[in-house]
């Protein structure tokens, strides 16, 4: 694909950071960058005008089920950020863009969270036949990597609690409890993948396809560093999927094959993590 000029919501985050950084690679120009973390939100499209985007890819998005049934209009938020970022894509002429939903969406259960994200799929399947505005959809599954990830994803709670030798609560049943878990490497790749792929208005899952067992995963990240840390059991939370598998055939079938199995991809984080708490003292509080 031809180098170009790209906007993007969510770039200080997990997924916006490297993502960022890959398109910087090869070749293409970020004219537009919005982040909270940096003042601003998808609030300040409103009304303005910015010619010759190529593309635009709304990666910022609140992504804690809990945190959206604790306070319902946060799933909402996420809903009306995506019409923004739509409506700012057709009065600005902007022919492509890359939406990130969830893998959630594909679970039973439903919640706040998951119900904005439906909403933001067919946001962009709408604004496709009303408008001609090509689309993909990326369904992301439990990704993680080395970062600090401010989100407070599982994996980032995991690490940081075991190398404070603090606890580790695991919410459902130990047996049966699993995720999906994608390194971000494998992630980007896959949607560097789509992106670059000829044929648009497609919905892709993308996972590291390593349905994993939450509880050995808890125990693998004690051992590995070398934590004091304990597993407890806590029930289930409201409308919190319990086992999730993603099916990522459509994405296989343009190439992706992920290459980071889970236990490099742990080992990997942790010694990051360590790192990054040795450089900056008080995380370690």
């Amino acid at each position: 694909m031809e180098n170009m000029n790209i906007a993007i919501t969510g770039h200080k985050g997990l997924v916006g950071s490297y993502l960022k950084e890959r398109l910087g690679k090869e070749g293409h120009r970020i004219v537009l960058a919005i982040d909270k973390r940096e003042g601003n939100d998808v609030n300040i499209l409103e009304g303005m005008k910015l010619g010759g985007v190529d593309m635009f890819i709304h990666a910022a998005a609140l992504c804690k089920i809990n945190k959206t049934i604790e306070n319902p209009e946060l799933g909402h938020k996420n809903a009306l950020h995506t019409f923004q970022v739509m409506e700012f894509c057709r009065k600005n002429n902007i022919p492509r863009v890359v939406y990130f939903s969830s893998s959630r969406v594909l679970s039973p259960e439903k919640n706040p969270y998951t119900a904005g994200k439906v909403y933001g799929e067919e946001l962009c399947k709408a604004y496709k036949d009303c408008f001609g505005i090509d689309y993909l959809i990326i369904r992301p599954s439990t990704v993680y990597g080395p970062i600090w990830d401010e989100t407070r994803r599982l994996m980032h709670i995991f690490i940081s609690d075991a190398l404070k030798n603090k606890d580790l609560e695991i919410y459902g049943n130990l047996e049966t409890k699993t995720l999906d878990f994608t390194h971000i490497n494998d992630f980007i790749d896959g949607t560097m993948l789509a992106i670059n792929h000829p044929e648009w208005n497609k919905e892709y899952n993308i996972s590291g396809e390593q349905e994993h067992n939450v509880n050995e995963l808890a125990k693998l990240i004690i051992k590995e560093t070398g934590s004091k840390s304990k597993i407890i059991v806590k029930g289930a939370e409201i409308a919190q999927p319990q086992q999730v598998k993603v099916d990522i055939s459509a994405i296989k079938n343009i190439g992706y094959s992920p290459k980071i199995s889970l236990k490099q991809g742990v080992i990997n984080t942790i010694e990051w993590y360590k790192e990054h708490i040795k450089n900056h003292p008080e995380l370690k509080k």
